[in-house]
């Protein structure tokens, strides 16, 4: 028996990486040291082991003797089981680093003492030191993850420790690095994990890193705006790995934002009267934009407690019979009883005196920011009696945005969008509904259930990307066909709430601004050479210079006029081919119209209107005013005769006709 216990201590002495034990009442100290942990050092027992004294300390890199001795001391406080990565020096001087695996025990005697293993990993820890300048050359943060479900940290760089604040390990107190190791989406706020989670799916499956920006969540508590990227990398152990390189960028994303916020409070105050900012986590209050001559002016900009300014701005010049109202308005604002998953942004009418002391109404809404950061944007309610009977009709489905649309005669709009990208619209004048493609029935419909964004989008002029960038930026710009006056006028779009979260409807406003206004200060010289190429693709060109035709139904309608060599072309025949599958009727009317006014303007933007001449609504190319291939090639003049190579208008499957007289003059020429 004796002689297995001998020899099972030889195995462990000698077959263990890097056995050894420690004592860890104070001074804590190395007490047992096996062959393979000394012949690791190139050193003795008796020089690593000592009785009063850590003479192992000795042997520890300089730079990392604190990591030591911090993991040293979380083992004495907390138990249990830890490791530590740091730097040996051997006794010949070369470097060694290791990883230190101990585990815990209490004796009876109540002290502690750690039995652990010593592993070299030089090896592995190599490929890091081609990393180390991220370290000393430039502002990078290294991390590097397991890739599982719940991925944990195998290495981070001394930038991404300062980057993340983690404070120093003290004894008795959490370790918030350790904790932030065992898993990675501990350092991203909750909104951002299920993309972040995305990025490692996309990349673990593709092998490609994905690079962009996003939100970390700092250890005290704060947030920093970075950006990197993800790479998926396999080990010189074989094991697959994310690997990720952040820039803090956090200042530069704070100035983007402020300069968002100033245009988005500029967008909003082409509609509101009055806009505060309104911060629960600092409780305060300011007014950020007013209208000359108004009472705020001499305290713009100024935070104010919410509660003085309550009952010095608000509440002194509100209706008496309405003080009650709006008081329980801001008070369940600022203890954040609205804002409720699919609820509606908060708003309210009430009466109160304006800047000349007359009683007036006036409606008010909050439009979110952030969790901390709203504007209440307020504005004098119209006194007209259309708006006043709109609003009457259903207070309630629409809340503040039928008032809001009841300002403007034409061209305006509200609908909302949900987390998911679903739209329901809420009004449009006719101008609108028809502007997204749609006659007053089917948007009607539409009113009734929500439609994907992409398809609610795909018959208007606005773009999926364009309607993405809106509810992005918070603000947009678009171009609309007004019916009566025939002429494209511009509209604003605002969204309710510039970030989306995970659980709110966000709401887009669309309004009607001054006329677009004519290209024609932008005109090219008139009387330009125009020539035309049908034989192929169709493209026009004012002298060397191709016309860059903004909507492809204008091309189009122009192809279909040099088509018809110099004959009129109604509404109906060009609807006909520009919309084979369509009937004539109002949408398809009206989107020809704007078609036709597009064609007219860029035209005019060229300096060649005249080649197209327009009588009661019927439209013909000028062919005195123009060169074209087709044209020269019908003219039979033997030095044309060779412009025809079998292919007419690629571009458009009407041209087949044509294509197929040219083909059999052809033919019969030959034979």
């Amino acid at each position: 028996m004796n002689d297995m216990i001998g020899n099972a201590q030889d195995i462990l002495s000698t077959q263990v990486s890097g056995l050894h034990q420690l004592a860890l009442d104070e001074p804590a100290r190395l007490v047992y040291a096996s062959e393979s942990f000394c012949a690791m050092l190139g050193a003795d027992a008796g020089e690593l082991v000592g009785e009063n004294e850590d003479l192992y300390l000795n042997f520890v890199h300089p730079a990392d003797r604190e990591i030591y001795l911090s993991f040293v001391r979380r083992l004495a406080s907390q138990g249990g089981t830890l490791s530590a990565q740091y730097r040996l020096v051997k006794k010949d001087g070369a470097s060694v680093c290791v990883r230190d695996t101990v585990s815990v025990s209490v004796g009876e005697d109540g002290r502690r003492t750690g039995t652990g293993v010593l592993t070299d990993i030089t090896e592995l820890t190599r490929e890091n030191e081609n990393l180390r300048y991220l370290n000393e050359t430039i502002p990078c943060g290294f991390v590097r993850y397991t890739c599982e479900m719940q991925p944990r940290i195998t290495y981070i760089n001394q930038r991404m420790i300062e980057l993340l604040r983690f404070p120093p390990s003290r004894p008795g107190e959490l370790d918030y690095l350790e904790m932030y190791k065992n898993n990675v989406f501990v350092m991203v706020p909750m909104e951002e994990r299920r993309r972040f989670s995305k990025f490692l799916g996309r990349v673990y499956s593709s092998g490609a890193p994905v690079a962009g920006e996003m939100t970390l969540l700092r250890c005290d508590g704060t947030r920093a705006h970075i950006f990197g990227w993800v790479s998926k990398v396999t080990g010189e152990n074989g094991v697959e790995e994310f690997q990720s390189v952040c820039m803090d960028i956090t200042e530069r994303y704070q100035a983007r934002r402020a300069g968002e916020t100033k245009r988005y409070i500029k967008a909003l105050s082409d509609v509101y009267d009055k806009i505060f900012e309104f911060n629960l986590d600092a409780n305060t209050v300011k007014c950020l934009h007013c209208e000359e001559g108004s009472s705020f002016k001499r305290v713009e900009g100024i935070a104010v407690q919410i509660e003085d300014a309550m009952e010095r701005w608000l509440l002194s010049i509100v209706a008496k019979e309405d003080k009650e109202h709006v008081r329980d308005f801001f008070t369940d604002f600022c203890q954040k009883r609205m804002f409720e998953p699919d609820a509606r942004p908060p708003q309210i009418s009430y009466g109160a005196q304006d800047s000349t002391g007359a009683m007036q109404r006036y409606s008010g809404v909050f439009i979110r920011v952030d969790d901390s950061v709203s504007f209440y944007c307020c504005r004098k309610l119209q006194s007209d009696p259309d708006a006043e009977a709109l609003k009457s009709e259903n207070e309630h489905l629409k809340e503040g945005l039928r008032d809001l649309a009841a300002s403007f005669s034409d061209g305006m709009a509200a609908f909302e969008v949900t987390p998911k990208g679903m739209v329901r619209p809420l009004y449009a004048s006719e101008n609108i509904a028809d502007f997204f493609g749609y006659t007053s029935e089917e948007w009607m419909e539409l009113t009734r259930r929500y439609t994907p964004v992409e398809t609610f989008t795909a018959y208007s002029d606005v773009s999926f990307d364009s309607f993405a960038a809106l509810l992005r930026d918070g603000e947009a710009e678009f171009t609309y066909f007004d019916n009566k006056s025939e002429n494209e006028k511009r509209i604003k779009a605002i969204c309710s709430q510039r970030e989306a979260d995970s659980a709110t409807l966000r709401y887009v406003m669309l309004y009607a601004m001054e006329d677009a206004g004519s290209a024609a200060g932008n005109r090219l010289p008139e009387n330009r050479a125009v020539t035309i190429r049908t034989f192929g693709y169709f493209d026009v060109f004012v002298g060397d210079k191709p016309i860059a035709f903004r909507n492809k139904k204008s091309k189009e309608l122009f192809a279909l006029l040099v088509d018809r060599r110099g004959g009129y072309v109604t509404s109906e025949e060009a609807i006909g081919f520009l919309w084979e599958d369509e009937p004539v009727n109002t949408v398809t009317l009206a989107r020809y119209r704007k078609a036709a006014l597009r064609l007219k303007n860029t035209l005019e933007e060229y300096g060649i209107a005249d080649v197209v001449e327009a009588v009661d609504g019927k439209r013909r190319i000028v062919m005195e005013r123009v060169t074209c291939d087709l044209y020269q090639y019908l003219s039979g003049r033997e030095e044309y005769a060779q412009l025809f190579k079998g292919s007419y208008l690629t571009n458009y499957s009407w041209g087949e006709t044509t294509l197929g007289e040219l083909t059999g003059a052809l033919d019969a020429s030959r034979g």
